[in-house]
């Protein structure tokens, strides 16, 4: 016992001193930072010296430019991309962002009282104009003479002229394209107010021409793709975009674009960068480095190069033509007349106006996966997602909600197509709920004779009444039927149907990807949150 006792008093002291020896050492290695906690706020005080800017995607090829420079002026610089309204949301809903760079000022008078927003100026001028691939341009007699709007107007009622252009609700070229189409059909006001939006003639004028858009998107990104890897003969879109589509057909040995400048207006992008205003000091020298690098001449030349017009709309003899190009319509030395917009109360007004009341109607196929691995949360998630569809009330806050004159049709399947559930009338579809809800989930995959199954449901549609498309959710890997199949059948019908297809759960990327590319589709990612890729992909139909 008392050896015991001895060897304890020996052991004790040692093992405090240890423990002392340890302590001084951690002090040593982190500079006097003792705990865990400590190190944790450094790292949060480190992720906060990180610049934040949410952007518009068409700025995405100036990132690496602009972070490379803010790199050597000590400056971490993060983007994130999000389509116009998103960037709104985003904001409106609390995120914090340090700058806002977005296609158009017009969309900063959105935002809620609780963003604070300053310093905002204008980046460069991009117009949003109509582009004909050229055979037509001739045949219409657009080609060097000048048009007004009425003129387009005219060729797409009298159906000789289609067209496509990124969704109004949901994108920057897309909006401002339609209010400067509004605007002029209205008869070109001082200002656009309630009481020309709600004129039944100009209703009238506006739905004629809407049946002449042929393939809607919901992206400036996509459009350019699906107008690159399509046959369509016009396009509405930024004066960029017709440069770089017209750069990629030309590679192609394909018929290139025919840009149109209506004199009697055209809608104008101004690409605002503006600081959001979040308490720190350091932040604002940061954006005010940022903006200068945008602003100076290297980083105008840096957009102009992308096409961008970096003189404000006036005239601009010496612009690079190997880049604004006159064969190919851009014109750089006439005034730009811009149509002036309305208020954020009109703007809201009219594209809401534009959901529920002027666009062509859609007839879209949603094909759901009710395979055995579906089973629990992913079921839960399926039905959550279609109840938000399929619902008026919710789908109208992001202004992606179906009208009585679209068509519905729901095709479940697992290892085959189970049913096939269809309303003729987009508002009514309690019965549609009711069955998507009530439906098990069993048996194996089977996307590719589904997807044959949709598209011949729309072979039979009539295009000239109806945009039609096909959502294709999947969680698995297709173990039944074959592609082969499905795109022998594709190519035989010869007919412009997309699938766009929504990846959940462990489904492959690449047989979806094969039926993007057959299709002209997309594919969204719904593996993290699977409501917001079925928003997404109502954007687009």
């Amino acid at each position: 016992m008392k050896q015991q006792k001895s060897l304890n008093s020996v052991i004790i002291p040692l093992f405090i001193i240890l423990i002392g020896c340890i302590i001084i050492a951690v002090n040593d290695f982190n500079g006097g930072k003792l705990d865990y906690i400590d190190n944790q706020d450094n790292s949060e005080i480190i992720e906060d010296n990180t610049f934040r800017i949410i952007s518009s995607s068409e700025n995405q090829d100036m990132e690496q430019i602009i972070t490379e420079y803010a790199e050597t002026k000590g400056i971490e610089v993060s983007f994130e991309y999000a389509g116009t309204l998103d960037i709104m949301e985003k904001l409106n809903s609390g995120e914090e962002y340090d700058a806002v760079w977005t296609s158009n000022s017009i969309w900063l008078y959105m935002l809620n009282k609780n963003v604070t927003v300053s310093n905002s100026k204008s980046t460069s001028i991009n117009p949003v104009v109509f582009a004909i691939k050229e055979s037509k341009a001739n045949e219409l007699g657009f080609k060097n003479k000048e048009i007004y709007i009425s003129d387009i107007v005219s060729a797409i009622k009298n159906r000789k002229l289609k067209f496509s252009m990124s969704n109004p609700t949901q994108t920057n070229s897309g909006a401002t394209a339609y209010l400067g189409l509004l605007s002029s059909i209205a008869g070109s006001p001082e200002v656009l107010k309630l009481e020309h939006i709600e004129n039944n003639n100009v209703k009238a004028e506006l739905i004629a021409l809407f049946e002449g858009l042929e393939r809607s998107s919901g992206s400036e990104d996509f459009l350019e793709e699906l107008f690159i890897n399509g046959s369509y003969e016009a396009v509405v879109t930024y004066e960029s975009s017709i440069i770089n589509i017209n750069k990629k057909l030309s590679q192609n040995n394909k018929e290139t674009l025919y840009a149109l400048y209506p004199v009697d207006g055209v809608s104008i992008s101004d690409s605002p960068f503006a600081y959001i205003d979040n308490g720190i000091e350091e932040k604002r020298d940061s954006f005010e480095v940022i903006q200068n690098y945008i602003l100076s001449s290297e980083g105008q030349n840096e957009l102009a190069k992308l096409g961008r017009r970096t003189w404000y709309g006036g005239i601009n003899s010496n612009a690079d033509k190997t880049i604004f190009n006159p064969n190919w319509g851009i014109d750089t030395n006439r005034y730009i007349v811009p149509i002036k917009f309305p208020s954020a109360d009109i703007i809201q007004e009219a594209l809401a106006m534009y959901q529920s009341e002027l666009r062509k109607p859609v007839h879209t196929i949603f094909c759901l996966d009710y395979s055995g691995s579906m089973k629990g949360q992913g079921n839960s998630q399926l039905v959550d997602a279609m109840n938000y569809i399929l619902n008026e009330d919710l789908a109208k806050k992001d202004l992606l909600q179906f009208t009585e004159k679209d068509k519905i049709t729901i095709i479940p399947f697992s290892t085959n197509v189970l049913a096939t559930w269809s309303t003729q009338e987009g508002l009514t579809t309690s019965e549609l709920k009711n069955k998507i809800t009530s439906q098990l989930p069993k048996g194996s995959t089977n996307i590719y004779d589904t997807s044959i199954e949709a598209i011949e449901l729309l072979n039979k549609e009539d295009l000239d009444k109806y945009n039609v498309s096909i959502v294709l959710m999947t969680d698995g890997q297709s173990n039944m039927g074959s592609y082969s199949n499905l795109s022998s059948y594709y190519k035989i019908i010869n007919k412009q149907i997309p699938i766009y297809s929504i990846m959940f759960g462990d489904a492959y990327e690449y047989e979806l990807q094969d039926i993007a590319d057959l299709t002209n589709g997309k594919i969204f990612d719904g593996k993290t949150d699977l409501l917001k890729a079925f928003k997404e992909v109502r954007g687009y139909n």
